[in-house]
C-alpha cells in the first residue's frame, strides 16, 4: 500500500482556475437554521479531521498561507472548518435570534436574574482558567434559535480600531508580503452584530433546534476533548478525570476553546432541558411528559413541526412569553435532525458504568463539575429502572430513547421496509423523500455507535470493544432495510436515485445533486456497520454514474441537469460535503481497483473545486459562504487598503458583504448555478 502521505503528493501542486464564465448567483440571503446548520456539520467533519486522515501536519496550516500546504489542505483545513465554526458564534452569541439563556430554564433554577447568570459563567470560565476579561462584552447566548432570519445587521457595525500588528501573508501565486493589519472593536464587542428584528422568523422547529444542537455538540467536543497546562495553556491528554483538580491542569484543549466548549454545552443543556420539559407534544398539548418507559404504541408523543413563539422581555433581554402550535405533525426530518445530535450528545456524556471507552477529558466535564453527574439509576445496564433527571446525560437519555421508539413507530412502514415522510393525525403517509431517509441511515449509524460506546464525532471510524446493545442491533437492521429498499425501488435505468416515491402509486419524481450525495451517506453508512462489500459497491457505481450524468465540465462541479442551472440550498451544500468526505474516505480506490473516476485525486480535485466554486463563489459576492469572520478563516483588515477580501477567496467582510451594515458570516438558503 502507498503511504499516506505519498498519497497526499500527488495532489500537492493541485491548482484551481476557476472559469470566468461560472456564476453563482445568490437568490435568497436568508438564513435557513437547520439546513445551514447540518452544512456546518458536514463542513467541519470535512475539514480539519478529513485532511488530517489523508496525512496532514495540522500545524503546517496557517490561515494567512493561502492554499498552503495545498488547496485542497487549505480548502478543507482552514476555509471549511473556520466557516463552520464562525457560523455557530454569529447564530449562538451574536445574532438576539431567541430568547437568551439568562432567561431559560437553568438559570431559573440558580435565580432567575442576571447575577445569577453572571455567576455560571464565572464558574465556567473558572474550569478553564480563562480570563473573565476575555469574554467579548454584550454577549447574546441564544437559549433555542428560531428557524430562520436575515442575517444583515441591524445597526452599523463598529470597526473602530482597537488593535493593530504586521502578519506575512502568502497568496495563491506563492507570493508573499508584509501587511499592517488592524482589529475592528466588533471582535471584542458584539453590540452592534445583532440581526435585522423584523426578518425573523419566530418559530421553533426540531429541525432548526436539532441542526443547532449538532453544532453545539461537535465543537463542544472538539474544544472539550482534552485538557491543558494553565501556566502555558499547552494542550495535554487526559489521563484520569480529576486531572483538572490538580491546581496544574484545566478543562479544554486550551483556555479560549475551554470556555467556549463549556459555554456551548451550557445552551446544549438548556435547549434539551426545554426539549423535554417544555416542547413534547401528544396531539392535544405542548409540555407533555416524557419518561424512559415510553411506548409510542400506548399514546404517541412527538416535537410538533413548528410552534409560534410569542416573546417576551425578562432582565432587559428576549425571553418567550408564550408558545403556540401551528402545525403539528411529525416529521422523519424533524426526527433524524434530533436524532443524530442527541447521539453525539448521550456520547460526549456518556457515564454508564459499562462504558470503557469514554474520553476521560469528557469524565470531568460531567463529574459534578461544572455539570452535574447523571443520577445512577441511568448509568447501568438495565434500562427498565431509568428515571427522568435533569442533569445532561438523564435528559439526554430519555430523549434518544424516545426519538429512536418514534423514528420505528411514527416513520417506518414495516411492509415495505423505508421510512416515510410524516405522522399526522395518527396515520403515516405514504410518501418517501430519498433525501431524508438516506440521513436517517447515517443518523441511526451514529445512534448505534454511541448506545454501543463506540467513539462518535471524529472518532467515528475508530475501532474498539462494541457493547453489542438490543437497540444497536435494531438500529443496524433499520439500515440495512432501508438500504436495501433504496437499491430496490428508488434507482432509475440511469444508476442515478429518484427525489421521491410514492409507495401506493410507485411513482417517482426527480433526480437532484443532493439526493444523490445524501444516498452516498446512506450506502456508505450501511457498510460501515455492516463491513458488506456489497453497500460499497452500490455507492461507488452511484459515484461513477453522478460523475457522468451531473459533472458538468463548463462548471467544473455538479448540475441536476448538465447545462442548466442548477439551485443549491444548504441541504445540498451538506449532502455534496459529506457525500464527498465518504468518497474520500471511503469509496477511493484501494489496492486492486483501478476505477479512474474513484481515483483519490480525483476525488480531491472535485471536493476543493466544488468547495471554491459553489461555496466561495467564482467572484466576490457571489458564493453560498456570505461573508467571513476576522482571524481564522484567512481574512484580516489591511490598514489603507480598499479590497472587502484581502484573502482572495472572493468572500467579503462581514461589513462588505451587502445590506445597509453589512452581514453576518453565514451563507445563502438559495443559490443558482450556471454556466454563462
Amino acid at each position: 500500500m502507498i503511504d499516506v502521505l505519498l498519497k497526499i503528493s500527488i495532489f500537492t501542486v493541485l491548482a484551481l482556475s476557476l472559469k470566468a464564465d461560472v456564476s453563482v448567483k445568490v437568490l435568497d440571503k436568508k438564513f435557513d437554521v437547520a439546513g445551514s446548520m447540518l452544512a456546518y456539520t458536514e463542513f467541519e467533519l470535512s475539514g480539519e479531521p478529513l485532511a488530517e486522515s489523508l496525512g496532514l501536519d495540522l500545524d503546517t496550516l496557517d490561515p494567512n498561507a493561502i492554499n498552503v500546504p495545498t488547496t485542497f489542505d487549505y480548502t478543507a483545513g482552514i476555509e471549511s472548518y473556520e466557516y463552520s465554526e464562525e457560523a455557530m458564534y454569529a447564530i449562538n452569541y451574536q445574532s438576539k435570534m431567541g430568547p437568551h439563556l439568562a432567561n431559560g430554564l437553568l438559570n431559573k433554577k440558580r435565580g432567575a436574574d442576571m447575577k445569577a447568570f453572571a455567576n455560571r459563567i464565572t464558574s465556567l470560565a473558572k474550569a478553564t482558567s480563562f480570563s473573565l476579561e476575555e469574554i467579548p462584552l454584550n454577549l447574546h447566548p441564544t437559549a433555542l434559535a428560531y428557524i430562520s432570519g436575515y442575517p444583515e445587521f441591524a445597526q452599523k457595525v463598529d470597526i473602530t480600531s482597537v488593535n493593530k500588528d504586521e502578519v506575512e501573508m502568502v497568496y495563491k501565486n506563492a507570493k508573499s508580503e508584509k501587511v499592517n493589519i488592524f482589529f475592528p472593536a466588533y471582535l471584542r464587542d458584539y453590540k452592534t452584530l445583532s440581526w435585522v428584528e423584523d426578518k425573523m422568523d419566530k418559530f421553533l422547529s426540531p429541525s432548526a433546534l436539532g441542526g443547532t444542537l449538532a453544532k453545539d455538540i461537535m465543537w463542544a467536543q472538539d474544544f472539550l476533548g482534552g485538557m491543558h497546562i494553565i501556566e502555558n495553556d499547552e494542550e495535554v491528554e487526559a489521563t484520569n478525570s480529576k486531572m483538572n483538580e490538580d491546581g496544574k491542569h484545566a478543562l479544554g484543549v486550551s483556555s479560549v476553546d475551554g470556555f467556549n466548549g463549556m459555554l456551548l454545552s451550557e445552551i446544549a443543556h438548556e435547549r434539551v432541558l426545554n426539549l423535554q420539559n417544555k416542547l413534547a407534544f401528544d396531539g392535544k398539548k405542548l409540555g407533555v411528559k416524557i419518561t424512559p418507559q415510553y411506548n409510542p404504541k400506548d399514546k404517541p408523543i412527538w416535537f410538533p413541526h413548528k410552534i409560534k413563539v410569542t416573546e417576551g422581555e425578562k432582565n432587559s433581554v428576549k425571553s418567550i412569553k408564550a408558545l403556540e402550535v401551528i402545525d403539528s405533525k411529525s416529521t422523519l426530518r424533524d426526527t433524524w435532525m434530533l436524532l443524530w445530535p442527541m447521539a453525539e450528545y448521550y456520547a460526549f456524556t456518556d457515564q454508564r458504568e459499562a462504558n470503557q471507552n469514554q474520553n476521560l477529558a469528557f469524565l470531568a466535564v460531567y463529574d459534578g463539575d461544572p455539570f452535574d453527574k447523571s443520577v445512577k439509576e441511568n448509568l447501568d445496564f438495565d434500562k427498565t429502572n431509568d428515571v427522568v433527571a435533569e442533569d445532561a446525560f438523564s435528559i439526554v437519555n430519555n430523549l434518544l430513547g424516545m426519538l429512536f421508539k418514534n423514528i420505528q413507530a411514527l416513520h417506518f412502514n414495516d411492509k415495505y421496509g423505508t421510512f416515510v415522510n410524516t405522522y399526522h393525525n395518527g396515520k403515516k403517509e405514504n410518501k418517501v423523500t430519498t433525501y431524508d431517509v438516506a440521513y436517517t441511515m447515517e443518523a441511526l449509524r451514529i445512534y448505534q455507535r454511541a448506545v454501543d460506546a463506540l467513539p462518535v464525532g471524529y472518532g467515528s471510524s475508530e475501532a474498539v470493544q462494541s457493547l453489542n446493545t438490543k437497540d444497536g442491533k435494531q438500529a443496524i437492521l433499520l439500515i440495512i432495510k432501508q438500504a436495501d429498499f433504496i437499491l430496490k425501488n428508488l434507482i432509475g435505468k440511469n444508476g442515478l436515485a429518484y427525489d421521491t416515491y410514492d409507495l401506493k402509486t410507485k411513482q417517482t419524481k426527480g433526480q437532484s445533486v443532493g439526493t444523490q450525495f445524501a444516498v452516498l451517506r446512506g450506502l456508505t453508512a450501511t457498510y460501515l456497520v455492516t463491513k458488506d462489500e456489497k453497500y460499497r459497491k452500490k455507492a461507488r457505481e452511484l459515484y461513477l454514474n453522478i460523475e457522468k450524468h451531473m459533472f458538468d465540465e463548463k462548471t467544473k462541479t455538479y448540475a441536476d441537469i448538465i447545462g442548466k442551472p442548477t439551485i443549491y440550498t444548504p441541504y445540498t451544500a451538506a449532502a455534496v460535503s459529506g457525500g464527498l468526505r465518504d468518497a474520500i474516505l471511503h469509496l477511493k480506490n484501494i489496492e486492486g481497483e483501478k476505477t479512474k473516476t474513484l481515483t483519490l485525486n480525483n476525488l480531491v480535485k472535485r471536493y476543493t473545486t466544488w468547495f471554491q466554486t459553489v461555496i466561495n463563489g467564482p467572484k466576490i459576492n457571489e458564493g453560498m459562504q456570505l461573508a467571513e469572520w476576522l482571524g481564522d478563516s484567512g481574512e484580516n483588515m489591511v490598514e489603507g487598503s480598499e479590497n472587502i477580501s484581502n484573502d482572495k477567496d472572493n468572500v467579503p467582510q462581514i461589513t462588505a458583504a451587502g445590506g445597509k451594515f453589512g452581514t453576518a458570516q453565514t451563507m445563502a438558503s438559495k443559490v443558482e448555478v450556471s454556466s454563462k
